[in-house]
């Protein structure tokens, strides 16, 4: 029997008020070793996946105060002593998915801490300049004065994390610069086999993305109202969300939230998916290509990693409106090299079936290097 299915576990989230991908890996982990308790800062069972309400979730005191499920973000000065005050003595391994305060749990010393990294927090590292200049008045007054003392608690929280596994080469390289660690790359995976693949796609693009600035939802609107092209997008919330529909053209849709049925559907049913943002490594370009869709993306970022250039999708490098309006006019054209099928199929190195794997043999290979037993 591996090591890590005799030992005590704890999994660890930043919080749980919605649904994106670091919940996705979340439930991977919660699949490995479904009797480990959750500990999160904030839960919102409305608004948080639908499987969550069967888990053993732990929430941090800030649970309690007026408005955290809604505005925990805010919170970010409190965030580190409310980590450091779980108890988690009784656990021999702790998997932490964390792309905030997370990591900074405290564990015993013969304990095993292996943090799965979606990025170094981005607020207070690389994108702390565009956080700052977007804020508000109040906001802009307090930043400067309180993330100097998390900036520090950060970088010492990653140091009292044993193993680092993060999502792409290219977070695991702001590991190294920000928290001077090396860290294993295991690439999160979607569900492959559930997906529909179809010959023939309807005339439309495809957006799936919550409404935060670094999304950059508003290229893909600005493009398609551009060039009259039909584009569906899915999701709901963020600073975005009312601007980008003040802002979207008669050949727009909004659809909000839909159902994993739905999704599928329009995954499914789309010429190509827009994917216009720099992201760490981005899981629905994945999905788009389980579904056998060709993905136009930004070339920076974790899609590089995951979408190959020409066969499964092109890139832009000039990150407007009219870079992606040029790749859009040059996929219409030439199209791509792997036919839906081959798109498909291409996509199944990113299985969840292969990250469970892998980060099975990670942890198992850990502990055996640290002889846990």
């Amino acid at each position: 029997m591996p090591v890590s299915r005799q030992l005590k576990v704890a999994l660890v989230h930043d919080w749980l008020v919605g649904q994106g991908g670091g919940e996705r890996v979340l439930k991977c982990f919660h699949e490995m070793w479904p009797e480990a308790p959750i500990y999160t800062l904030v839960y919102d069972e409305t608004k948080a996946p639908a499987w969550t309400r069967e888990c053993d979730v732990r929430t941090t005191y800030i649970q309690k105060w007026p408005g955290a499920k809604s505005h925990h973000k805010l919170l970010l000065s409190f965030m580190p002593k409310a980590w450091e005050a779980f108890d988690l003595t009784e656990y021999d391994l702790v998997i932490s998915s964390c792309a905030s305060c997370c990591k900074g749990v405290l564990t015993r010393p013969d304990a095993v801490h292996i943090c799965c990294c979606y990025s170094p927090t981005r607020y207070v590292w690389d994108l702390y300049y565009e956080y700052l200049a977007g804020a508000g008045a109040i906001k802009r007054l307090f930043m400067p004065r309180m993330i100097h003392k998390v900036r520090m608690w950060d970088y010492l929280a990653a140091q009292r994390v044993d193993e680092f596994v993060v999502d792409s080469n290219f977070v695991g390289k702001r590991v190294e610069k920000f928290y001077r660690r090396q860290a294993t790359t295991i690439y999160p995976g979607v569900r492959v086999n559930e997906q529909e693949v179809r010959d023939a796609p309807e005339d439309y693009y495809l957006v799936v993305s919550r409404f935060v600035g670094y999304k950059r939802v508003d290229i893909a609107v600005d493009a398609c109202n551009k060039l009259g092209k039909r584009l569906i997008i899915i999701g709901s919330g963020g600073e975005d969300e009312e601007r980008l529909r003040a802002a979207a053209g008669p050949t727009v849709e909004f659809l909000g939230r839909v159902s994993d049925e739905e999704m599928r559907n329009w995954y499914a049913g789309a010429k190509a998916f827009l994917f216009p943002g720099m992201e760490d490594y981005g899981l629905t370009p994945v999905e788009a290509m389980a579904a056998g869709v060709p993905v136009l993306a930004y070339g920076k970022g974790g899609a590089l990693e995951t979408v190959s250039d020409g066969r499964t999708g092109l890139f832009f490098y000039q990150q407007d409106a009219d870079g992606l309006c040029e790749c859009i006019e040059r996929f219409e054209r030439e199209g791509v090299a792997l036919s839906r099928q081959e798109i498909h199929e291409y996509s199944k190195r990113f299985s969840e079936d292969n990250f469970t794997k892998e980060f099975r043999l990670f942890v198992d290979k850990t502990l055996e290097t640290r002889k846990v037993q």
